[in-house]
């Protein structure tokens, strides 16, 4: 008799001819463990999920990886500039400063990389969880399958050839489901694929997490060796001390005077602009012999008036935050049209300012947290606003990228107001 084709536990085909469960060998009873292995790995992807994903779309979760990796790469980019001019720097103040730059902007670079790491991180469990759940559903029907295969390989050829009808209903059915593998074989290809997608997202997910751990380690020792920085800083600028106590003093006078924020700025950029001019008068000049050489013409004067103001601030400008950008300037606001840009970072991020200048106020105004106000050349403010903890005093001459503070914990926003003689200028076109 010719052997008759069964379909194996393995979805495999395998021959029987004249062959009782007494007469098989091991080696020709079919195998089970393949089944079952599959079954348990199907079984175990179901239990995988380990919190629910940060986006609610793949497009989002890759804006959020483009954008923390695009920062990442610019925060390097200025830390190694900084570290550059902090070694070329001149004085030991310049050199701090820079050092200190240089410094947050590593910070910012670990905090972007924690935040790549988190966005790659949520999108590999979004996809798996989607991976779940589609197996969940095209198994069932696949396994119902397979148990029904099963049970009828593991019937001996003996009791069938017993039952009633002819031999030829034997071979029919055997052949039925012998041409039955391949599509059988079609239907699990595809849950094999996705099992497989799914252990390569496992192990990317564990690549991630761990890419996560080295930045957070990373962002823990930038931020001691900033402390420590700032804390020489703060040691070194106790001699100048009674200069910044009477400038933050008028400057807290100033904030109670003022009605508001725009108020603020103003009397600020007044004497700022008083203290400019004051700085910039000459010493006592000789009478001329003719009086006519000491005229100045209409124009002159105008060109006199302008020549310190300036068309751009100081550049590079630099966002004070790493982050997602939420509220756009001229949109709409609670308080009417945005003045600036409102940026979402982590939580405890580190703040840095714009551009080169001067701090003019640091401190808590009502309604906008702490701030922190720096004068630039040519007439230009900066306004950041929002910080949890302020780690400059009124009177420190900072770089772009020197730090500011830290912003709050959980889910903080941050904001940036660009002045130039006080009108709002939106600060996008000159963000480098």
């Amino acid at each position: 008799m010719q052997g008759i084709p069964i379909i194996g536990h393995d979805g495999c085909v395998i021959t029987l001819a004249n062959q009782t469960p007494e007469t098989q060998t091991p080696e020709s009873r079919p195998r089970r463990w393949p089944l079952v292995a599959f079954l348990l790995v199907l079984a175990a992807s179901q239990a995988t999920a380990q919190r629910e994903p940060v986006f609610t779309s793949a497009e989002e979760g890759r804006a959020a990886l483009e954008t923390a990796v695009e920062q990442r790469k610019h925060a390097e980019a200025r830390s190694i500039r900084l570290e550059r001019e902090a070694s070329e720097a001149e004085t030991a103040a310049a050199r701090t400063r820079k050092e200190a730059a240089a410094l947050a902007a590593r910070v910012q670079q670990a905090e972007a990389g924690i935040a790549a790491a988190e966005a790659r991180i949520a999108m590999i469990d979004n996809e798996r969880r989607k991976l779940r759940e589609e197996l969940g559903a095209r198994q069932g029907p696949v396994v119902r399958l397979t148990a029904a295969l099963q049970k009828f390989s593991r019937r001996p050829v003996v009791l069938s050839l017993l039952r009633p009808g002819s031999i030829r209903d034997v071979v029919y059915t055997r052949a039925m489901l012998a041409s039955a593998v391949p599509q059988v074989r079609q239907r699990t290809s595809g849950l094999r694929a996705r099992l497989d997608r799914s252990r390569r997202l496992r192990r990317e997910a564990e690549q991630a997490r761990g890419v996560l751990r080295a930045e957070q380690e990373a962002l823990d020792e930038r931020r001691t060796e900033l402390a420590e920085l700032e804390t020489r800083q703060r040691l070194a600028a106790r001699q100048a001390s009674g200069n910044a106590a009477r400038e933050s003093e008028r400057a807290l006078a100033l904030a109670e005077e003022a009605r508001d924020l725009d108020g603020l700025v103003g009397e600020l950029d007044r004497a700022g602009s008083l203290r400019d001019r004051l700085a910039a008068l000459p010493g006592p000049k000789l009478r001329p012999e003719r009086p006519q050489d000491a005229q100045v013409t209409a124009p002159e004067r105008a060109a006199q008036g302008t020549e310190g103001i300036r068309t751009r601030p100081p550049s590079p400008y630099l966002l004070p935050v790493a982050g997602r950008t939420v509220t756009g300037f001229g949109a709409p606001s609670s308080g009417g049209l945005s003045n600036g840009l409102t940026i979402a970072p982590r939580g405890g991020a580190q703040v840095i300012a714009p551009a080169q200048g001067r701090v003019v106020f640091a401190a808590p105004y009502e309604g906008y947290g702490r701030i922190v106000i720096v004068e630039h050349e040519g007439g230009w403010t900066s306004v950041v606003m929002g910080l949890a903890r302020v780690d400059v005093n009124v009177g420190d001459e900072v770089t772009g990228g020197s730090p500011l503070g830290i912003a709050p914990q959980g889910r903080p926003t941050i904001s940036l107001e660009l002045r130039r003689e006080g009108e709002p200028v939106n600060p996008v076109p000159f963000l480098g």
